[in-house]
């Protein structure tokens, strides 16, 4: 390819027949302190101990009852995963730390107002919200183990909170982009049968506070037009206790959820022990090809399943700081945001806007004032960060030990990019690839 034809390839179409090799190793540092050390796991998980290997995923876990069958085959295309198991994600991913890890970071929380402060939530300080929001759902809202509930949030505490607050009384949750449409959001509500909708008044945008709750009025209608009422509209505010929305509260529907939660304060819930096949939940495709299709992840084998990966392939440890800059609202923001990390005791970043607003040193300022350590995007945000700000990441003293890219196939110019100059030559880079209906990593 000349110099001039090169020109006029875009970044985002790759040319799959650039045929470049080139080498980079981990440094000894990263080896030694690597979850992957031992040239066996190969082995063990080669197909000749499939699918018994996987039990070295889900040994990660902590189990209710101990399941019989691995992987049950009998009824395909419906496979069945540790048959007989019982188990709980949000147990996983909170109770069980709080033993050593109570007073650890769990979440951190960065507002894109660079004047707001950053807010700390540790497992405690999640298991608190988290066991009074159950209470709440169970209560108030009527909800119990196998109910849905569509979640309508951008990237704030109070999204995983309420995630996990579902997962804690096995009822299912079906998260929707919080940048989708209330349209969008309201066809969701009806395909899922939800009867409740929790969403948020606000968020920031590109420095605008942008009005949610109206996609919220426009959901409802359109899944009561198309045969699914909602019962009941619960409301986080940006900012409690002040309503930052023009779009008015429907009386005997909605209501602001920090309000309800003054009557559970305290109150704890049993995590309920579900079993292992039991839906966790059901995240929508992008719908580009047609309608969009709801694909279910049970909680044995997802949890399982990501868990593993986080530990494996993104090389995460309960002393990492780990910032995944994707959204939770599509399957990445699931795996490797909330579930798997958490159930390794990770301190995961969660940033509410633009990674380049105000400025294109925005992200690279929020890594070195957390001492972020791993790192994990797609392609178009690096590409995104590297036009907008190439000369950016110097100038900040963040150390990154372990960077992914996900999603799509990355060009030679800008992984060297990555490498060089986000990861400083020093970081190891994986290159992921998966889908929503895989639930985790398939390299």
């Amino acid at each position: 390819m000349s110099d001039e034809e090169s020109v006029e390839v875009s970044e985002a179409k790759i040319a799959v027949h650039w045929q470049e090799e080139e080498y980079f190793h981990p440094s000894a540092a990263f080896i030694a302190q690597a979850n992957m050390t031992d040239p066996e796991i190969y082995e063990r998980f080669s197909l000749d101990h499939f699918p018994e290997c996987f039990k070295e995923y889900a040994d990660l876990l902590s189990w209710y009852q101990y399941w019989h069958t691995t992987l049950d085959t009998s009824d395909a295309p419906c496979w069945k995963w540790f048959v007989g198991g019982k188990i709980n994600a949000c147990y996983n991913c909170v109770d069980r730390h709080l033993k050593k890890y109570k007073n650890k970071a769990a979440f951190i929380y960065v507002p894109e107002p660079e004047d707001e402060p950053h807010v700390t939530l540790t497992f405690q300080e999640l298991y608190v919200r988290v066991n009074e929001l159950a209470a709440l759902l169970r209560d108030f809202a009527g909800l119990k183990a196998g109910d849905r509930v569509t979640l309508h949030m951008p990237m704030v505490p109070e999204l995983p909170i309420t995630m996990l607050a579902c997962a804690r009384l096995g009822v299912i949750h079906s998260e929707v982009y919080g940048g989708f449409s209330g349209q969008a959001c309201g066809e969701r509500i009806a395909d899922s049968g939800s009867r409740v909708l929790i969403t948020i008044d606000s968020y920031y945008r590109s420095g605008k506070l942008l009005d949610h709750k109206k996609n919220a009025d426009i959901a409802v209608k359109v899944s009561e037009k198309e045969g699914q009422s909602v019962d009941k509209v619960l409301v986080w505010r940006r900012y409690p206790g002040k309503y930052s929305s023009e779009s008015p509260m429907v009386e005997g529907r909605d209501y602001f959820t920090d309000e309800v939660l003054k009557d559970y304060k305290g109150i704890r819930v049993d995590p309920v022990p579900m079993p292992a096949e039991d839906p966790l939940f059901v995240m929508y495709t992008s719908g580009t090809t047609g309608k969009p299709k709801g694909c279910q992840h049970s909680i044995g084998g997802y949890l399982s399943y990501v868990t593993g990966t986080s530990k494996y392939i993104q090389d995460i440890h309960p002393e990492d700081v780990y910032w995944c800059m994707a959204d939770i609202g599509w399957i990445t923001g699931h795996s490797y945001i909330v579930y798997g990390p958490l159930a390794l005791a990770t301190t995961g970043v969660l940033y509410e806007g633009v990674p380049t607003y105000p400025d294109a040193g925005r992200a690279w300022r929020i890594a070195e004032q957390l001492d972020v350590n791993i790192f994990h995007t797609a392609p178009t945000t690096i590409r995104m960060l590297r036009k907008s700000g190439p000369d950016e990441p110097p100038k900040y003293t963040y150390h990154f030990k372990h960077m992914t890219t996900v999603g799509e196939p990355i060009e030679p110019e800008v992984w060297r990019w990555y490498h060089k100059v986000v990861g400083k030559g020093e970081a190891a880079i994986v290159d992921t690839w998966w889908q929503t209906e895989t639930g985790g990593f398939l390299c």
